[in-house]
């Protein structure tokens, strides 16, 4: 073997010992916790993301992101990057933030509120069958105020302001929060909501004045995806933010998504809510 193979053969063993000497470890995103509900009688699944900055033993609180349909194969692992990236030290559009994902078990049993009958759900294009069980709103409410908040805040340092997203379903259901609950988040976080549940009801007089009769300061994002698939979602979403404006404790925000469709609209619409929310970012301050 002459010299040069010698080499050769050198480098490529120390290139070899190089790769097989690299370690892996997971990528840890957050934690998983299961938290016990008396309220609704069952285990429930809640992902945790805690800002890159957070120390255990100091005293800073943090703002909290609670996403009602967070479950890690749902939209907990896309909008938490949001977060992240917004919250990011070159942006600093968001705060640093921990961040719930509430993990869906039957989100057309808890994201409804309490109707008569079904009759009107044809009439929205769907099936009665599609709703075995329905109308869990307020106990769902009653375990996020008295369970789940109170749990976070006793474990993680969270503080008192509170963002909820909710997107379709969950959006219908963070609206009726924001009329029989208000005082539960800071921020609304609302996309192409299913107004349509209750033959619109969130939309009559009655839940217009429990709109105008909120005192405290809240700011609500509502982002509605093409008018060219869903006519009536396009202006049940608008008369929504309509009946917004009459309360100047209610700092509305429209924002209409042409390009996106139901299926695609809460990612961008997500991240044009945070702009909207939180116009300042670290190059304008």
């Amino acid at each position: 073997m002459n010299i040069r193979s010698l080499l050769l053969m050198t480098v490529l063993l120390l290139g070899f010992s190089g790769i097989s000497q690299i370690k892996s470890k997971p990528l840890v995103l957050g934690t998983t916790e299961e938290l016990h509900s008396t309220i609704l009688n069952e285990n429930r699944i809640i992902n945790v993301v805690l800002p890159p900055d957070y120390n255990a033993n100091d005293t800073v609180k943090y703002p909290v992101v609670y996403i009602l349909d967070g479950g890690v194969e749902e939209d907990f692992i896309h909008l938490a990057g949001l977060v992240r990236f917004n919250s990011q030290p070159w942006i600093a559009r968001f705060p640093n933030s921990i961040i719930v994902g509430i993990e869906t078990i039957n989100r057309r049993q808890d994201m409804t509120f309490a109707v008569p009958n079904l009759d009107f759900v044809e009439k929205a294009g769907f099936s009665k069958d599609m709703f075995p069980k329905y109308g869990r709103a307020e106990a769902y409410t009653a375990f996020l105020e008295s369970e789940l908040i109170p749990f976070i805040e006793k474990n993680y340092k969270a503080d008192a302001t509170r963002t909820v997203i909710g997107e379709s379903l969950a959006g219908l259901y963070s609206t009726y929060v924001l009329m029989n609950h208000p005082y539960l988040f800071t921020n609304y976080i609302i996309i192409s909501p299913s107004l349509w549940w209750g033959d619109g009801k969130l939309l009559d007089k009655t839940h217009t004045c429990l709109l105008e009769k909120i005192k405290q300061k809240v700011n609500v994002y509502v982002g509605l995806p093409s008018k060219e698939e869903d006519v009536m979602m396009y202006e049940q979403g608008k008369q929504l933010y309509d009946n917004l404006q009459k309360n100047k404790n209610i700092k509305s925000h429209f924002d209409y998504l042409p390009n996106e469709i139901h299926s695609t609209v809460i990612h961008q619409a997500v991240n044009n809510a945070f702009q909207k929310l939180y116009p300042t970012t670290y190059f304008s301050k």
